[in-house]
């Protein structure tokens, strides 16, 4: 192995927590979006030909995690999973502390966005890429990103009653979180 592969292979690894968060955030189960990134990755790794050294390889990364995604979606459509949520709901677990329960909220009011916005918001605010990158990624303008935040940071502010970050969460970590992507509306 080179060392321009050996790079690009640390580079894919120390991306997998980035992936992992914005798989979790578009389908809301962890189980699922562990599948998700492994299918990205391998996807990524069997392409990596027609990857272009110089380029942002979070961004090209992030568009075949969201691509696999809706590709997914599309083939569940036609399966039928537990209608009456019995099973889903044997497998929750209450959460024991506070900041556990605000994260859940925010979770829940995530949810109550629509998907372009949900995953405009993530990846300015979460994922941190530029509007520019959420554009290329989603597909979009870039003015339709900055709008699809703004609205998704708006719903959310009305959705949790929030005002600052630290009427949110306890945990530092919580409030970083809201800061970064409620808070930026205000």
């Amino acid at each position: 192995m080179n060392s321009a592969s050996a790079s690009l292979k640390d580079a894919l690894l120390g991306l997998i927590p980035n992936l992992r968060a914005f798989a979790v955030s578009l389908c809301g189960d962890i189980e699922r979006a562990d599948d998700l990134v492994q299918e990205t990755l391998l996807k990524a790794w069997n392409h990596l030909d027609s990857f272009e050294e110089g380029t942002n390889l979070r961004a090209w990364l992030f568009t075949i995690l969201r691509n696999t995604y809706f590709s997914e979606c599309r083939r569940r459509r036609r399966e039928v999973e537990d209608r009456d949520g019995s099973k889903a709901a044997d497998l929750s677990v209450h959460p024991e502390q506070p900041g556990h329960l605000d994260m859940q909220d925010f979770r829940r009011a995530l949810d109550v966005l629509p998907l372009d916005q949900r995953e405009a918001l993530v990846l300015v605010g979460a994922a941190g890429f530029s509007y520019e990158e959420a554009a290329k990624i989603s597909g979009c303008a870039v003015g339709t990103i900055k709008s699809r935040v703004n609205r998704a940071r708006s719903k959310l502010t009305d959705v949790l009653s929030v005002n600052a970050p630290h009427e949110y969460g306890p945990d530092a970590a919580t409030e970083a979180i809201v800061a970064r992507t409620v808070g930026g509306a205000r």
